[in-house]
């Protein structure tokens, strides 16, 4: 019986993990369908704006605190800059040049900019497996590129694709290892959310301003629908359980999500948008598969 608490949480964080694996997979599809008449810097406002207040009236609900000393704040607003503003401006830049499968494989790689940066900042090892698995993976990426090249109608659109995406993962793992320090363990998980979001949405506002005028919007009840799925699902229904899951298991077993969610992008990659799976691209999934995994075997799960 001494036993039974410990497995129901493990089972809890285990279907966590593919609840996660399934959401995040299918957001880079819909993001997609985002880049419509409206320039993706409003999209991003505008599905962050609406994140922000679900993710408040979600702490209200919850009964957790709407406000964040000092620290929490200043914290919050350096996360919420890196992870919700340019993060996915980035992102969202990116998928006019490549395939949301792809995408998603190249941010499967932001274990290796973790590890670096967790090393720094917070002080945390990897091993010989690690760099092993992470030059593996990044051979098979290379083969995805270099797929992605021959059936580009300009070798100038992948590079510029991947330069982007590439400055997205650069982003998005400082918001990780921001998650990792001990302010950000002291701060109420869903409130520290909530103000990250506002003040991710705030930045993607007045980029979006700056670069493409006054606010535009897009009526279609497709693009809404996106809007209200990458906020409420991809977003408040995700990152809880993520931070979460960085906190009870420690980064080094969460980022194994990182893996699974590729598999699933690039399967509705396939069914959506016609990716083609020829021998080069076989070969880069499985060499970047292959390698992320080894890497993961290698990493410690603590910190």
């Amino acid at each position: 019986m001494t036993n039974a608490a410990p497995a129901r949480s493990e089972a809890r964080n285990l279907a966590g993990f593919v609840l996660i694996a399934l959401i995040w997979g299918s957001t880079w599809l819909v993001i997609k369908d985002q880049i419509s008449v409206v320039p993706a810097p409003w999209s991003v406002t505008w599905r962050f704006s609406l994140a922000a207040i679900a993710m408040f009236a979600l702490a209200a609900v919850r009964r957790e605190p709407l406000l964040l000393p000092a620290d929490g704040l200043r914290l919050a607003a350096l996360f919420g800059l890196m992870q919700f503003n340019l993060n996915f401006q980035f992102v969202y830049a990116s998928e006019h040049y490549l395939t949301s499968g792809l995408v998603a494989v190249f941010f499967a790689l932001m274990l290796v900019p973790n590890a670096v940066m967790a090393r720094i900042f917070l002080g945390a090892r990897f091993g010989g497996r690690f760099v092993l698995g992470s030059a593996v993976a990044l051979g098979g990426i290379a083969l995805l590129l270099l797929h992605e090249y021959h059936d580009a109608p300009s070798g100038m659109e992948v590079g510029t694709g991947a330069g982007l995406v590439l400055c997205a993962v650069m982003c998005a793992s400082l918001g990780n290892v921001l998650q990792g320090t001990a302010t950000a363990r002291r701060q109420p998980v869903i409130t520290l959310l909530a103000w990250g979001l506002a003040f991710g949405a705030l930045g993607d506002a007045a980029y979006a301003w700056v670069l493409h005028g006054p606010p535009t919007f897009d009526p279609r009840p497709q693009y809404l629908a996106g809007i209200a799925y990458l906020a409420i699902i991809g977003t408040v229904a995700t990152f809880p359980i993520y931070t979460a899951l960085i906190r009870e298991w420690g980064p080094g077993k969460a980022a194994y999500n990182g893996v699974a969610v590729p598999v699933v992008a690039m399967a509705l990659s396939t069914l959506f948008e016609g990716f083609r799976w020829t021998g080069l691209a076989v070969s880069g999934a499985v060499l970047a598969m292959a390698g992320l995994l080894i890497a993961l075997s290698g990493r410690k799960t603590g910190g």
